[in-house]
């Protein structure tokens, strides 16, 4: 099994920045394709960012631009690097894995980390 731990949420102002982690740890390697997910209250949880093993990475159109999503193998960790920061990105952030190349099937899920952005 793995386990996904995210950390770095908080409150920020708008148009500041705001880094995630995520810390896997059991079966890493079972692990394959990583990403972000996030759910505002009301609506469905989206795809944010996800990136391979390799380090290909894709983004939301909404955030293009804005973050940057990066994964240290060593470490065993992904970050998510949050720039222009909009009351609109509030939401919770999941962090996310597969098994697969692709995150396009989630198979391990983070508990989730509350980002509030005020304006």
């Amino acid at each position: 099994q793995v386990q996904l731990v995210e950390s770095g949420g908080g409150l920020v102002q708008a148009g500041g920045s705001l880094r995630l982690s995520c810390a896997a740890s059991g079966r890493i390697f079972n692990i394959n394709a990583m990403g972000w997910y996030r759910q505002a209250p009301g609506k469905q949880r989206e795809l944010v960012a996800s990136i391979t093993s390799g380090g290909s990475a894709n983004y939301a159109d909404s955030v293009k631009g804005r973050f940057t999503i990066s994964r240290d193998t060593a470490k065993n960790t992904l970050s998510l690097q949050m720039n222009s920061l909009q009351p609109e990105d509030t939401a919770v952030y999941y962090c996310a894995a597969s098994a697969l190349s692709t995150l396009r099937a989630v198979h391990y899920w983070g508990q989730g980390t509350q980002v509030t952005v005020s304006s």
